[in-house]
């Protein structure tokens, strides 16, 4: 059932060589042992000349690894899909998917490579290593499987911006890039991210084989997802149906934290949701500037499907799918609904408990009250597009000094937002506490991957600069902190940024 599948795919890579993987390393690819309806089996296709641009040691700790050793070229190649370790087995995922509300027909790993599994230790999780950028696979269709540097930067940053954030996402370890040419709108060079995640387990994959009845490979998966995944839910009396309910319980968290952050998506197509509840696949994301609900990060979306305000919704749109999927194993709809619906219930609830800790809530409050001044300090804000990450850090100095003016300057409207913090202030005198100010400094980022900071970063390695990369890596990598030295990254962005577009090109 792969479509454009080798007949003989090749068993081996056929890089530079191999190399013995590290000695605390082992290879589980349990994927991989899924069976050929899965995947396809793709030889390594080397990239010229590699070199690295930035390298995140917070995710080599969860490999065991410290990038301070990489000095050799061995490692770069090894990352670049130039030579393999012993153990691993490259592969490219099939999965089809819904592509803005459309059935899009079978997609697959089209730039990405599964090299293999990996655990550190016999106890610990095991981690997919994936590379982004290899090369063709059978799922190219009519694209040339490479990643660009622009995008490549992107990728790497909002991934570990957005674990900094505590939001559940993929990891990058690292980008490398090389001279060779790739083709966009213009010539640009090559990169390659190196992802990492429990799996890169996909809604899409099951739309695939229940889109065309092959229901045992449809029973395999799901039982593979629940066997390493969700053993918990193999207890319960359907549990197909209790997957289906805590996937939707995960994804409503994930999302919850993203509108909680301004978030903005841009391509929440169904072939972009991981089934653990993953942020996953950064194309034209966007950390809102001016807070404006309605907000569209993708030029591309024409008609405003995944604007920042219809993330909720679109995320249940998704569950639908993945439900309509997972139907043929449920064998009931009513069950298959009331499992998706516990996103109604859970969304909601990990908002308000985001948005509590955002106001300096240590314990929500009761809903009417919090729902009441949340509404209108949102309505507010959207009302002035105020710059989302700096009037919640600014309302955290409010909470911490007292001086109402830290929140007043950030806007026009002083009389709407100085009725609004009285507001505040009684509530929390009715509530016979203040708001937690360390708590408004933990939960409040003053550092978010703004576009244009992205964007002038990207120009400077274009040039071979990768100095900026480097430097909003440790910002973002600890973005409540202060960072004197980087202090112009957290005002409000530049008038000329607002201009900056993003599309699904990479």
């Amino acid at each position: 059932m792969l479509v454009g599948a080798p007949d003989n795919p090749s068993m081996h890579p056929t890089g530079f060589g191999h190399t013995p993987s590290p000695a605390h390393w082992q290879w589980h690819n349990r994927f991989a042992s899924l069976g050929p309806e899965f995947h396809a089996n793709v030889p390594l296709q080397p990239l010229p000349a590699p070199y690295w641009v930035a390298r995140s040691p917070s995710a080599a700790q969860l490999l065991g690894l410290d990038v301070t050793d990489w000095s050799d070229s061995a490692w770069v190649h090894l990352l670049s899909g130039n030579t393999w370790w012993d153990g691993m087995q490259p592969l490219a995922s099939v999965y089809s998917g819904h592509q803005f509300g459309v059935w899009a027909g079978q997609l697959g790993d089209g730039r990405a490579l599964l090299l293999g599994e990996v655990a550190t230790t016999p106890d610990a999780p095991s981690l997919e290593i994936q590379l982004k950028g290899a090369g063709r696979t059978p799922f190219s269709r009519s694209g040339d499987g490479r990643a660009v540097l622009r995008s490549s930067i992107r990728e790497f940053l909002a991934s570990e911006a957005m674990h900094a954030l505590g939001i559940p996402t993929t990891r990058a370890l690292c980008i490398t890039g090389s001279p060779h040419p790739v083709y966009r709108e213009t010539p640009e060079t090559a990169a390659v991210v190196t992802r990492l995640a429990p799996s890169f387990i996909r809604f899409g994959h099951f739309e695939h084989f229940s889109h065309h009845g092959l229901h045992t490979q449809l029973r395999d998966l799901t039982d593979f997802v629940l066997q390493h995944f969700y053993p918990h839910c193999m207890q319960a009396p359907d549990p197909v149906a209790a997957l289906l309910g805590e996937v939707a319980e995960r994804t409503a968290a994930m999302v919850a934290l993203w509108q909680s952050v301004g978030f903005c998506h841009g391509v929440m197509n169904t072939d972009n949701m991981s089934i653990l509840g993953l942020t996953i696949d950064y194309g034209p994301f966007q950390f809102m500037d001016g807070f404006d609900p309605q907000h569209i990060c993708n030029h591309s979306d024409h008609q405003g499907r995944y604007a920042f305000a219809r993330q909720p919704a679109i995320a249940y749109w998704n569950l639908m799918c993945l439900g309509q999927a997972l139907l043929p194993l449920i064998g009931d709809s009513d069950r298959t609904i009331a499992a998706i619906d516990r996103f109604k219930t859970a969304y909601p609830a990990h908002f308000e408990a985001a948005m509590a800790k955002k106001l300096g809530f240590s314990s929500p409050p009761a809903q009417e009250p919090l729902r009441k001044h949340l509404n209108t300090l949102l309505g507010l804000m959207a009302q002035e597009q105020a710059d989302y990450t700096v009037f919640w850090r600014a309302l955290g100095t409010y909470a911490r000094t007292g001086e109402r003016q830290a929140v007043l300057d950030q806007v026009v409207n002083r009389e709407g937002f100085d009725a609004w913090l009285l507001s505040f202030d009684e509530l929390h005198i009715h509530l016979g506490c203040g708001p937690d100010a360390d708590l408004m400094q933990k939960t409040n980022p003053k550092y978010v991957l703004r576009n244009y900071l992205a964007q002038q970063a990207i120009e400077k390695a274009e040039s071979c600069d990768f100095g900026m990369v480097n430097d909003l890596l440790t910002v973002l990598s600890a973005p409540y902190d202060e960072h004197p030295a980087f202090e112009a990254w957290a005002a409000p962005a530049p008038e000329w940024a607002r201009s900056l577009q993003l599309s699904c090109s990479s």
